[in-house]
């Protein structure tokens, strides 16, 4: 019998980095495409539109699985859930692997978005159990599992698609799921429901709390705006690389996805200094340094140390906005934590696949330039908004 975790008791160190492990691994399956993005277009033939919305499909699949999985969590088992969404996860991803047209691809990234949830029924656990004085730290931790996930996604991916092929990167990735589903099923400890009604009222029960708190509306939009900027980039990289003076291959860009590893190691340590710099000030820092990335992408897009050194800005930016609004919210509402964190990672998610579509309508119409363009926008809409709330 798993012991009960009590709420505010601590959360056990063995636990939380095994599930810091295993959200980097689950979290992997969104972002496997983006190297992969111009060898897939070449294989099935197809535009870079279309290629492009492979990754948006991906992320509008996590959006609608943060809205309706993950607050059933409140309500049943997350073990229970989790055995049905590792078994859908690992069948869409054989599905991805054997899939004979663009059609399909895009049909399994969506329900590959939806079922790659799996870290967010983890942050809201280590959030509601931890003590009151190692919450934003424990919170921290299991996000910088997370973003390790999505640098060594593609590095992995990179790696692979250029030795082995694309398909084979999703055979790959089947299999790292099903040995997840493995550890996490023996592991994961039982915790109490958090609500009693149907879930129809839980859903309900979302835009209560939406309306009931203006400090989770506020976080959650700036903190879109920031990722949707972030994604803008990724989203096009593959493309840009692909052409003059580069001609890069996928494993280059996946190895350019190490250089975010600052923001990994930003995840790690920020969480404590929240408190002491305040929300306004991260997000001010987070912003700014979004902004000089995307001047650098701009002016230094024919040079390599340039794109680099905007990696590391942009990556870092992102943690310190994203870190700063979403550990601080469990604070709101402790019972309906993973309620909270649907919202705020619903419309973050929501952001991430607007910067997606931006992006490849933007490499469509201007190139380069036009995608430069669309970022730096959205990091402006989200530092104006921190500025205007002054909060």
């Amino acid at each position: 019998m798993r012991p009960m975790l009590e709420e505010g008791a601590g959360f056990p160190n063995r636990l939380l980095y095994t599930l810091a492990v295993i959200a980097g691994v689950s979290v992997a399956n969104l972002y496997y495409n983006q190297p992969l993005l111009e060898m897939i277009r070449a294989d099935l033939g197809t535009t870079a539109l279309a290629a492009n919305h492979i990754a948006l499909f991906s992320q509008c699949g996590y959006a609608l699985g943060l809205l309706f999985l993950i607050p059933m969590a409140d309500l049943y088992s997350r073990r229970r859930i989790l055995l049905i969404d590792f078994t859908l996860l690992i069948l869409a991803l054989l599905a991805t692997a054997v899939a004979p047209d663009i059609r399909t691809v895009h049909l399994c990234s969506l329900v590959i978005g939806v079922c790659s949830v799996v870290p967010q029924f983890f942050i809201p656990l280590a959030a509601q159990y931890s003590r009151p004085e190692e919450k934003n730290r424990n919170v921290g931790i299991i996000l910088s599992g997370l973003l390790s996930g999505i640098l060594a996604s593609r590095v992995v991916s990179g790696a692979v698609g250029e030795w082995l092929g694309w398909r084979e990167m999703y055979h790959i990735a089947a299999a790292a799921m099903l040995l997840a589903a493995l550890v996490v099923l023996r592991i994961l400890p039982d915790a109490r429901p958090n609500f009693s009604g149907s879930y129809g009222a839980l859903m309900r029960s979302l835009l209560t709390l939406l309306g009931r708190y203006p400090q989770l509306r506020l976080h959650t939009l700036r903190a879109a705006f920031a990722f949707g900027s972030f994604l803008c980039f990724w989203a096009a990289l593959a493309f840009k690389m692909a052409q003059a003076p580069f001609y890069a291959g996928s494993d280059i860009v996946g190895l350019l996805g190490l250089c975010g590893i600052a923001g990994a190691l930003t995840a790690t340590v920020a969480g404590k200094y929240i408190t002491r710099l305040g929300i306004f000030r991260f997000n001010c820092l987070g912003a700014l340094m979004q902004l000089a990335a995307w001047g650098m992408f701009l002016f230094g897009a024919d040079h390599y140390l340039p794109i680099i050194a905007g990696i590391l800005l942009l990556d870092i930016g992102m943690q310190c906005i994203q870190l700063s609004n979403q550990a601080t919210l469990f604070e709101l509402c402790p019972s309906a934590s993973n309620r909270i964190n649907t919202i705020f990672m619903s419309g973050y998610f929501l952001g991430g696949a607007f910067g997606t579509l931006l992006s490849g309508a933007a490499w469509e119409v201007a190139g380069w330039p036009g995608v430069a363009g669309a970022g730096a926008l959205l990091t402006a809409a989200s530092l104006v908004i921190t500025l205007w709330t002054r909060r």
